[in-house]
């Protein structure tokens, strides 16, 4: 647990000079890396849990999210041609592609990387 309090310490230290007004462009992207590093310290250590509800969530969200991914792009289609051809007319279900996407890039840290592009201006 000492890494946790090392880790919540730079979290708190990072956090206070966020909220700050500043102009400094490299500056402001040293504060959001410092924090992407504690996060990154945060997962390590979750990941390496003994316990199944420390470690074991994020695969389960990657396994359902590349399930469903495959359904919608591959499996569904297959589905329905084999099932069309076989000559059953039935209406496989559909669902919202835009919340699994949000919750992938969510997964994969996409989010981080397009705050960080923001902060730096290039988008």
């Amino acid at each position: 647990m000492p890494k946790l309090n090392v880790v919540a310490s730079i979290i708190d230290k990072v956090a206070g000079h966020v909220d700050k007004f500043t102009l400094d462009k490299e500056e402001k992207a040293n504060l959001i890396m410092e924090i992407n590093k504690a996060q990154i310290e945060v997962n390590k250590i979750e990941a390496g849990s003994s316990s199944l509800f420390k470690s074991g969530w994020r695969p389960f969200v990657g396994w359902v999210c590349a399930f469903a991914l495959c359904y919608h792009f591959v499996l569904q289609l297959m589905m329905a041609f084999a099932l069309t051809a076989a000559g059953y007319n039935i209406v496989l279900p559909e669902f919202d592609m835009t919340t699994l996407t949000t919750v992938l890039m969510g997964l994969l840290g996409l989010g981080g990387m397009r705050s960080f592009e923001k902060v730096k201006r290039s988008a």
